[in-house]
């Protein structure tokens, strides 16, 4: 379920996204992407249900926490199941490790007001600019990526034309969750900034430890 590429370190700020599945042949993807190195050392992707998936990333985004002293910043994905999700996964959060990422007015810019509502949409507007702001990313070369499937998502992404306009879609037999959580995690990229905090004495892991402990 986990793939992890390189020891999380103390003071590193992550944002993690996860595309939710509702169950069946679709997956459930999860991006801890790392927001002081620039790049995703640890993934979650697994064919399981959001609720199977939350309960393996809360002792993970605890870890986290603990090794790098900053709360990481958690957004689902609220289609497929994953509004519902959120509520049960705030509920997890019983030592307050992790923060619950609050979506934006006008998605794509940094200095967006906050609204009350938990979670990430992905919608007819939501969506082409996250893929588009991740394309320009990749680009770039501003994301450092080591993952095998990732990578393969990518290169089976491929831009259809539909009845009514041209999309962006994982190519037929392929799939796209890691690609969308990772659309979503660099939008959280654009606005989270690590939480305020204090000098107090957290637990350590030695950096031969990986988060995940195996």
């Amino acid at each position: 379920m986990f793939r992890q590429y390189r020891p999380i370190e103390k003071g590193e700020f992550f944002v993690v996204a996860g595309d939710t599945s509702s169950g069946g042949l679709d997956y459930s993807a999860c991006i801890f992407l790392s927001k002081t190195k620039l790049d995703v050392p640890l993934i979650y992707h697994s064919q399981s249900t959001t609720a199977y998936m939350s309960d393996a990333i809360v002792p993970v985004l605890e870890k986290i926490h603990d090794t790098t002293g900053l709360a990481p910043v958690l957004a689902y994905e609220t289609n497929n199941g994953g509004s519902f999700e959120l509520d049960r996964i705030s509920h997890l959060n019983k030592r307050g490790k992790f923060l619950m990422y609050m979506q934006k007015q006008g998605i794509g810019t940094t200095d967006s007001p906050t609204s009350k509502k938990y979670g990430w949409t992905t919608s007819s507007a939501t969506r082409p600019v996250m893929l588009q702001d991740l394309k320009e990313a990749i680009d770039n070369r501003l994301l450092r990526l080591y993952d095998e499937a990732l990578v393969n998502e990518m290169f089976a992404f491929v831009t259809t034309q539909t009845s009514t306009s041209w999309r962006a879609q994982a190519e037929q037999g392929a799939h796209d969750d890691l690609i969308m959580a990772l659309a979503i995690a660099w939008q959280m990229y654009q606005t989270e900034e690590p939480p305020v905090t204090y000098n107090i004495n957290l637990p350590t892991y030695r950096p031969a430890d990986n988060v995940i402990g195996i």
